[in-house]
């Protein structure tokens, strides 16, 4: 029967977020319960709050969790009680036009639960990127569902769920890094940082991270960036080229979604070189460029979609490597809370103090 919980929702636009009850339905067809155990607390959960996705409050806010799934619906055979799992926001669904092409990674009709979780006076709950994790248990699709590696720690593998395959993707699906390229990530937070890291997985020998703030520059040092720029202090374009023979970097990644780092990506990456942007801006910026530079630079601009991921080819190959001490997730939590703790924690995202703050239940 339906299990009421504790849960973190944004009630109104800008409102500061509330834990109240919320009524979790039983699974139905192709739906599932999960429990969820830790979930990070990612940039997109402020926008919802502030109202910058939509407008249909309230949201059930968190998006990037992982935990066990507790019962599925009729027809689920993808994952079984017992599974430990992340959620993701792409539950591909196999039969739009990009699956057709073989392109699942693109799904163009990715779907999420049909049933609402809801507050106990039967008010509906949107859930943010159709998961809503800041819960003790979740009813999402099944295919948001991506079964892992049950020694994986929870509070670490979650964070695939978003920003870090959003960034790791953005390096290595996206842009194609590969061994021996140059790379420079602008912006280097917790997507930026997770751009780095994927770079240096994949061989890239020279890794520039450019950032306003030496302690994100530090963050970055640590996850794999072989030079770094302070962008406060020094023109980012000419610190990129300086560190690439003054040619400029193979892949230029833009992770902060404004016209200005835009534009320095641009100019920053050597002739034939490709910039990505996984920045997410906000719907009233514009960035203009010189068309003949756009010619006569040659290469690609591209955006980069949660990474341009396949959860269920991604997801355990990243584990692996985790596990396998090659890949450092663990670098990225900065601190476990509770609950309680999600406004604090949207502070300390807000002024840099955090790669990621995760919510552990």
């Amino acid at each position: 029967m339906p299990s009421t919980v504790k849960g973190v929702i944004a009630r109104t636009k800008g409102a500061p977020v509330e834990i109240v009850d919320i009524i979790v339905p039983d699974p139905g067809p192709g739906e599932a319960v999960v429990k969820i155990e830790a979930c990070g607390v990612c940039h997109t959960d402020v926008h919802y709050r502030e109202g910058g996705i939509n407008d249909e409050f309230p949201f059930l806010l968190g998006h990037e969790a992982a935990g066990v799934v507790e019962a599925v619906g009729e027809g689920v055979t993808n994952v079984a009680p017992g599974d430990f799992v992340i959620l993701n926001w792409r539950a591909v669904c196999g039969q739009c036009r990009a699956c057709a092409k073989g392109k699942p990674q693109y799904c163009f009709n990715t779907h999420n639960a049909k049933q609402k979780m809801t507050l106990t006076d039967g008010t509906e709950l949107s859930p943010a990127l159709g998961i809503g994790a800041f819960i003790e248990k979740s009813l999402v699709a099944a295919g948001q569902c991506t079964k892992v590696d049950p020694q994986a720690d929870a509070t670490t593998v979650g964070l695939l769920g978003c920003g870090v395959m959003a960034g790791f993707g953005a390096a290595v699906n996206t842009g194609g890094v590969s061994r021996g390229d140059s790379v420079a990530v602008i912006g280097c937070g917790g997507v930026g940082s997770a751009a780095i890291a994927g770079a240096a997985v994949a061989g890239a020998t020279t890794i520039i991270a450019v950032d306003v703030d030496d302690r994100k520059l530090e963050w970055a040092k640590k996850l794999g960036a072989t030079h770094t720029v302070n962008s406060r202090n020094t023109d980012a374009v000419e610190g990129i080229r300086r560190h690439t023979g003054g040619y400029g970097a193979d892949v230029v990644i833009e992770a902060v979604g404004r016209p200005e780092t835009y534009e320095q990506a641009f100019y920053a990456r050597d002739l034939a070189g490709t910039v990505v942007l996984v920045g997410v801006p906000t719907p009233d910026l514009q960035v203009t460029l010189p068309m003949i530079e756009i010619f006569g630079r040659g290469g690609a601009l591209k955006s980069s979609w949660y990474g341009d991921c396949l959860p269920s080819r991604d997801f355990p190959m990243l584990v692996d490597l985790y596990l396998q001490g090659r890949f450092d997730l663990g670098a990225f939590v900065s601190e476990t809370i509770g609950l309680g703790d999600i406004e604090s924690a949207f502070g300390k995202m807000r002024t840099g103090e955090v790669l990621r703050s995760v919510v552990v239940l």
